[in-house]
């Protein structure tokens, strides 16, 4: 895969960037590297609102994913900016609410780009975006962290093949350019 073309950009958002989005960055972006498409692909995360900006990943979410050998100590809360819609090829929503704010906040042309993200999971991918959330694990205990890493991890695969395919649609592109 060729891809001399800037990096395909994911973005994922849950409400503060403290719990979902920032689990599903850092499992997109191993899974990314495990594929060997680290290079060419990079995920980064935001929130739909500023109730957490600046603060680190919820301790919780931090001990599943350190469970499994992922490190997010360096992540920090931030907020989703409206540049990122241009910027991005794909955002993914963790929950319905995101996924209807960013649809509704969405410039005109980037609307397409708004997924959810259990979409790319093949045992809910047929089901109406309203019943592919992952709810907020903050409210709940470990074992809601533990779900919510379960919930993220079966739709991966599916993301990393899009992200393949994009990529290989783009090399396609740029060849007969």
């Amino acid at each position: 895969m060729n891809s001399t073309a800037s990096p395909y950009r994911i973005i994922t958002v849950c409400t503060g960037n403290i719990c979902r989005s920032p689990m599903a960055e850092f499992m997109l972006t191993d899974a990314l590297r495990a594929a060997g498409l680290g290079e060419v692909a990079v995920v980064d995360s935001a929130g739909t609102t500023n109730y957490e900006v600046g603060r680190p990943i919820d301790p919780r979410a931090a001990r599943v994913l350190d469970g499994h050998g992922l490190r997010a100590a360096a992540h920090v809360a931030r907020q989703f900016e409206r540049a990122w819609f241009i910027e991005r090829e794909l955002i993914l929503a963790l929950d319905v609410d995101h996924y209807g704010h960013l649809r509704q906040s969405a410039p005109a042309g980037t609307e397409d780009k708004i997924r959810m993200l259990r979409a790319f999971d093949p045992e809910v991918a047929h089901l109406d975006h309203l019943d592919q959330g992952i709810e907020d694990p903050w409210f709940g205990d470990q074992s809601d962290f533990e779900l919510t890493w379960k919930l993220i991890a079966a739709a991966v695969p599916g993301i990393v093949a899009h992200v393949r395919g994009e990529l290989a649609f783009r090399d396609q592109q740029l060849a007969g350019a």
